[in-house]
This record gives structure tokens, C-alpha cells and sequence, in this order.
């Protein structure tokens, strides 16, 4: 996949960003910073005062083992907000919506300790997590809606499925 370097708007991409053309429509990223003393550290994600904040859902943990993939799966309504707390993660997103100017897009996102972020993920993108390193990632996630356990908002494709044009093994060289 190749890097580009600047949003739509002419923004540069933070680092551990890589999109294959252009940032997928709706998806935002937000750099978070943490604030150290000798006690530990204070990280904020999301605040209801954020220009990309929507509405609260409720938060919830998904913790990846290294190397196992956990995705493909979209939704029809929610928005999702994700930052990886603990370890290091490549989450991935795929631009399947018919509608969607960016449709076929490919957005990869290294994120976690070494490169803390944010990003929202609209209703109808694919996506899908991978912990990378040794240890599990840690991701919360922050929805815009409750999950419903008699009617979810969850819609699931195979991971190594030949429809959306993305290979989850490791680059190496």
C-alpha cells in the first residue's frame, strides 16, 4: 500500500498512518497527547467538546492477542471511536459503501503506545484490528450507540475474504 502524505483538507497524515490514495470519507483522526509527571501519565481521548465528538453510546474494552486478526465487520448506524490504550495495533479500514466518494479505499492505522490516536469510523466502513508485537493491544472504543444483544448493529466479514483487497500477514524487508 502506498503512503500518502496530507488529508482531503491539505493536512499532513500523523505518523503510522497510511492511506492508499485518500483518507476514507467520514473517518477523522485525532493525535492525543499524554501529559507525564513522576506519578504516571494522563491520556484524554474524547471529549464531548471535540468538533468530531457525536453523541455516547457507551465504552467498552476489546483486548487482540498478538497476530490474531479480529474483524472484518461494519455497521449500519453506529460511529465507532477508536484508540489502542495498551500495546500496538494496526487497525485497518475498507471503504465497501456504494455511495461513498472513497469507495475501495484502504486506510492503515499503526497505533497504540508509540503513536497514540484517535479515529472515528462511520457507519458502512469495514474494519478490522490486529495486535502486533509480543504482547496484546488493548483497544477502547467509545460508540456512538448501546449495543443491542437482541438486534446488534454488527455485520461481519471474513478477514482473508477475496472481496475487500487486503492482506493481513506482515510486510517484511
Amino acid at each position: 500500500m502506498g503512503d500518502a502524505s496530507r488529508t482531503p483538507g491539505g493536512r499532513s497524515l500523523p505518523r503510522g498512518v497510511r492511506v492508499r490514495n485518500r483518507l476514507i470519507d467520514g473517518v477523522r483522526i485525532k493525535e492525543l497527547r499524554l501529559i507525564p509527571d513522576e506519578r504516571g501519565y494522563l491520556m484524554e481521548m474524547l471529549r464531548a467538546d471535540d468538533e468530531i465528538f457525536s453523541k455516547f453510546g457507551q465504552v467498552y474494552l476489546s483486548v487482540g492477542y498478538p497476530g490474531v486478526v479480529k474483524g472484518w465487520h461494519y455497521h449500519k448506524v453506529q460511529t465507532d471511536y477508536f484508540t489502542i490504550v495498551k500495546g500496538m495495533m494496526k487497525v485497518v479500514l475498507y471503504d465497501g459503501r456504494e455511495d461513498s466518494p472513497t469507495k475501495g479505499e484502504l486506510n492503515e492505522f499503526f497505533m497504540g503506545e508509540l503513536n497514540p490516536l484517535l479515529i472515528t469510523i462511520p457507519p458502512g466502513v469495514l474494519h478490522g484490528m490486529k495486535a502486533i508485537g509480543t504482547e496484546p493491544g488493548l483497544l477502547v472504543n467509545c460508540p456512538t450507540e448501546p449495543y443491542r444483544y437482541d438486534d446488534p448493529d454488527e455485520y461481519r466479514v471474513d478477514p482473508h475474504s477475496d472481496d475487500i483487497p487486503y492482506d493481513w500477514s506482515i510486510e517484511e524487508g
